[in-house]
């Protein structure tokens, strides 16, 4: 009973900090401030078309050179938080910020947090099963796999989901043009899936912009 409870503690402890672990992060350590009236109603009105409805706000200063123009939303439900740089608001097109938003909205409505916590405290607790020996060692190592692959698979067909969501607000083409630019202001290029990325939850953004692509083209 003891190592029962043990196993379903892992996994609870691990699926409440995957939840809350980025929110208390972020507030604890980020620099940030409440929106003017001014920002609060430019937000409302780039994160209406993606229909994105959040708690509270934050914002963090972006600096002087061309910042990260981050923007993500943190948090159980009821507890949700939009982070953003400044950035977003003075130095983005719209039509950027719009999709960035919308791909946040799809995110929400798709709940890929809630699942990922759930996802890794049900690793962690397949893995602590195996550890206390509460089930052999070849079933459970066994299950620990199953249960790490079909997480890894579920999660990227929930974001892909999100993404979709994303799409039918703003469209395909604006959600995609926002990852591509920011990619771009980061320095950094769109990475595409290969056999090393089958181990992570979230499929790599090049991938994403590519299907974002295909059915754009498939609409027209």
């Amino acid at each position: 009973m003891i190592r029962v409870a043990l196993v379903l503690g892992v996994g609870a402890v691990a699926a409440l900090a995957v939840a809350v672990g980025p929110l208390y992060a972020a507030d604890r350590y980020r620099d940030l401030r409440e929106p003017t009236d001014a920002e609060r109603a430019q937000i409302g009105a780039l994160a209406e078309p993606g229909r994105l409805d959040v708690d509270r706000i934050a914002i963090e200063a972006a600096g002087n050179t061309p910042g990260p123009a981050e923007v993500a939303v943190r948090g159980p439900p009821r507890r949700r938080v939009l982070f953003l740089t400044e950035d977003v608001l003075t130095d983005l097109d719209e039509d950027v910020a719009v999709g960035l938003l919308a791909a946040e909205a799809g995110r929400v409505a798709t709940y890929y947090a809630e699942f990922r916590a759930v996802a890794v405290g049900g690793v962690l607790a397949a893995l602590a099963g195996v550890v206390t020996a509460l089930v052999p060692f070849e079933s459970g190592f066994a299950a620990l796999v199953a249960v790490g692959l079909v997480s890894f698979w579920a999660g990227r067909r929930v974001q892909y989901a999100a993404d979709g969501r994303a799409a039918d607000a703003v469209g395909a083409d604006r959600v995609a043009d926002a990852f591509e630019r920011v990619a771009e202001r980061r320095g950094v290029e769109p990475e595409t899936g290969d056999w090393s990325t089958w181990f992570e939850v979230q499929p790599p953004l090049g991938d994403r912009i590519a299907r974002l692509r295909e059915r754009a083209a498939d609409e027209e």
